[in-house]
């Protein structure tokens, strides 16, 4: 299979961009702890950089069906990143708190074009099928990639020098990431899920900026696999949010209180694990009957890891876990791709990542109230939030038509099905 000429740059962009993003987790709270030697202007800081995703994540995706030159706007919303980011290397700890939380917020705010806005992008470079389901893969793949990267490059440089040439590198490899963004090819026009290059521009290209937000909002609702791949995911994300507090509680629990990270990286490289085999062999795998089935498996990894006998055991498990969440964001990705309507699909990506972050914030949240419980009941907990978004998805989704059954329109055609320009 000859590769697409647009896939390979947008991995290195994407690669770049998420490396940024993932590494100021760690990066900006080490550094106010060095600068000022506490680590609640760093928790502050980065709750800053966190919260406008929410409210960004569908505006951003609006933007960006609406850009003449979307060149032109992935340059500038990376470059925005870049320079927050650099910026915050050099006043946190030193200028007034307010100061370095606007900085955040800005910054924070072209946040969700690393994620779902960039992700949106595969469809304009890979024609719908199973090299796309592949590019998907793909791309789920840098996100656990840098979940195991970021922090890791972060705490070596903070460890060799000190937490501010970590933090100019983040900005550097945001900086990069718009540079790259810019040289990548724009040419397929955005047709939604027919996936054809056949829609013309239609009224809706005229609509109001406040119209486009609302009928993204709109299709994550109304188009059936939208709203189910949607909820059940953010319904897991409530758990997967509390996962890294009760990974650093389980580790205590063993006599080994530093020993939380290795819980973490090892879910991150059976992600990392689970989105290659995903992209090697199983791209032609429904992406909605992997839904349910990467749920399901990831809670009884989880499960049985609150009932190991040993440390080991429980990374073992961890890693299991997470070879199910690998495909789980592969296949969120597709049926984001496949499903939403024409003109709103990188408003789908973005509002479907910003949701998730919020459910991710709740469940850290929750976790951190029930830090007292024992840690082993909190991984079922979690577990169990697993299953009752596997059950979720089930509920919300549309059912297999009947043989010989015409499909019915729902604001999207099928997988595989054409429209007419």
């Amino acid at each position: 299979m000859r590769p697409h000429t647009g896939l390979r740059p947008y991995l290195v962009t994407a690669l770049l961009a998420r490396l940024a993003g993932e590494g100021m987790a760690v990066a900006v709270v080490m550094l106010a702890m060095h600068r000022t030697g506490s680590a609640a202007q760093g928790a502050f800081v980065l709750t800053a950089w966190m919260a406008p995703h929410v409210l960004a994540a569908p505006l951003t995706g609006a933007l960006a069906e609406r850009a003449r030159n979307p060149r032109l706007f992935h340059l500038c919303a990376l470059g925005g990143m870049a320079a927050g980011i650099a910026v915050l290397a050099a006043i946190t700890g030193r200028a007034p708190l307010p100061v370095v939380l606007a900085v955040a917020a800005l910054g924070g705010g072209c946040g969700p074009v690393a994620t779902g806005g960039l992700s949106g992008l595969v469809a304009r470079l890979v024609p719908e099928g199973t090299d796309r389901d592949r590019a998907y893969a793909l791309d789920a793949a840098t996100y656990n990639a840098v979940s195991v990267a970021g922090p890791a490059l972060v705490s070596v440089i903070a460890a060799l020098a000190s937490p501010a040439p970590a933090v100019v590198l983040l900005a550097v490899s945001a900086a990069g990431a718009a540079v790259t963004a810019a040289a990548l090819p724009y040419g397929r026009a955005d047709t939604g899920g027919s996936g054809d290059g056949s829609a013309a521009p239609g009224p809706e290209s005229r609509r109001t900026l406040r119209a486009d937000l609302g009928a993204g909002l709109a299709a994550v609702w109304r188009v059936r696999e939208l709203r189910a791949v949607t909820a059940a995911t953010s319904l897991a994300f409530v758990g997967i949010g509390g996962l890294t507090t009760t990974a650093v509680l389980l580790a205590d629990d063993r006599g080994r209180p530093d020993a939380g990270g290795v819980l973490m990286t090892a879910l991150a490289l059976g992600a990392l694990t689970g989105s290659l085999a995903v992209a090697r062999w199983l791209r032609s795998f429904p992406a909605r009957r992997l839904v349910p089935l990467c749920l399901t498996g990831a809670g009884l990894g989880l499960a049985a890891a609150a009932a190991a006998p040993s440390f080991t055991a429980q990374a073992a498990l961890f890693a299991v876990a997470g070879v199910f969440e690998g495909p789980l964001l592969s296949a969120t990705l597709r049926i984001r791709a496949d499903h939403s309507p024409p003109g709103v699909r990188a408003q789908v990506f973005t509002i479907g990542a910003g949701l998730k972050i919020s459910a991710a914030a709740c469940g850290s949240a929750l976790a951190g109230a029930a830090a007292g419980l024992p840690p082993q009941l909190l991984l079922l907990g979690i577990a169990a939030l697993q299953f009752a978004a596997a059950g979720l998805h089930r509920l919300l989704r549309p059912r297999p038509r009947p043989a010989g059954k015409p499909a019915a329109r729902a604001g999207a055609p099928a997988r595989g099905q054409r429209t007419s320009g």
